[in-house]
């Protein structure tokens, strides 16, 4: 897919304003950290990687308007706006690796004068931009052995195109097994309440030409009950040590249902996803969001007035259900403890 969700373009970043697709492709653009970080967390750009894309480049924009000579005076501000990015979104730990990596470039460069270590951390936000995409298109290259000519597959939520720096995991891995020739169709399920999938999915491989059917959430049961599907792979925003996943809300019931039906459950992540400082799933923060993203569609109230609500943005899916992590260093099964450290070690 050509589209990218992120992009920088003569001093400012440009992201296509997601809460709007699929009936209108705006593009909005951001000159500072500020409003980068409320469009991480009001959504506009969604999906851990490019989060972790948003979060890279809101820090270079936040880095030049710094004034400061002494580096310990500029380190100090560029940790406030690291800060600021942090707290907008708890569960996608892509965030927070970015903005680690972004602070680690500036103290490579202590003694390098100002304007130099603000040119290379608008620099370092372009790697990580194409790196991302690069690395989920060497995932899309492990994960397409699993997928079978003639699969129908299953996705929850939207990890595609829009949800990284480009081509997408979950989705790339389809994507990838398409382009090596396979005939493959996709049920894309709605994921209430943000409909990530109807809104995003359907509307990426609508795009893309990839056959793709929309079912409601409650679907996905029956129809696996009736052999219409074949395997489900979904993204993720946080791995835990042992293989835990947590990914959007919804996503731990269609594991449980893949489980019963003896159904393939692959998950596709980049390293940065994996978090080897969170021993176990119970350790991930769940976000809880605003209720009105299920009490409203849009302008339209869908509920009673006044009724209580609960809006957690991700659930935890245990490893045990999980058949295989797809990485962009190879596919992980079994062991997940063993295996996810293993792959870092490999890139040490």
């Amino acid at each position: 897919m050509s589209i990218k969700p992120i992009e920088y373009r003569h001093g400012v970043v440009r992201m296509i304003d997601q809460r709007l697709l699929p009936t209108e492709e705006l593009w909005l653009e951001y000159s500072d950290y500020q409003t980068v970080a409320e469009a991480i967390r009001t959504m506009v750009i969604r999906g851990a990687p490019a989060i972790g894309v948003a979060a890279a480049y809101g820090v270079a924009l936040g880095a030049r308007d710094i004034e400061a000579e002494a580096f310990e005076d500029f380190y100090a501000a560029l940790e406030e706006i690291c800060d600021v990015l942090a707290a907008t979104r708890p569960t996608a730990v892509n965030l927070f690796w970015a903005l680690e990596r972004m602070k680690a470039k500036a103290r490579e460069l202590t003694g390098t004068p100002i304007p130099g270590i603000k040119a290379a951390l608008l620099d370092e936000a372009h790697t990580i931009a194409a790196q991302d995409e690069a690395i989920n298109r060497s995932m899309g290259r492990h994960g397409a052995e699993l997928i079978a000519d003639g699969a129908r597959v299953l996705t929850h939520c939207n990890a595609g195109a829009l949800a990284t720096g480009g081509y997408g995991t979950a989705l790339g891995v389809i994507r990838a097994a398409v382009e090596n020739g396979k005939q493959i169709s996709v049920l894309a399920d709605e994921t209430r309440p943000f409909l990530q999938g109807s809104r995003l999915t359907a509307w990426e491989l609508h795009k893309d030409g990839i056959p793709v059917t929309l079912i409601c959430d409650n679907m996905a049961g029956a129809l696996m009950r009736q052999g219409e599907i074949d395997c489900v792979i979904v993204g993720a925003d946080r791995i835990a040590a042992n293989g835990d996943v947590a990914n959007k809300i919804g996503t731990y019931s269609v594991a449980v249902l893949a489980k019963e039906h003896g159904i393939p459950f692959y998950v596709a992540a980049p390293l940065s996803t994996i978090d080897l400082d969170i021993p176990d799933g119970d350790h991930i923060p769940i976000e809880e969001r605003d209720t009105n993203e299920v009490t409203h569609c849009g302008p339209s109230r869908l509920a009673p007035e006044g009724v209580k609500v609960r809006n957690p943005a991700f659930d935890v899916t245990p490893s045990r259900l999980i058949t295989a992590i797809i990485t962009e260093r190879g596919v992980v099964r079994g062991n997940y403890l063993a295996g996810l450290a293993l792959l870092f070690k490999e890139t040490a």
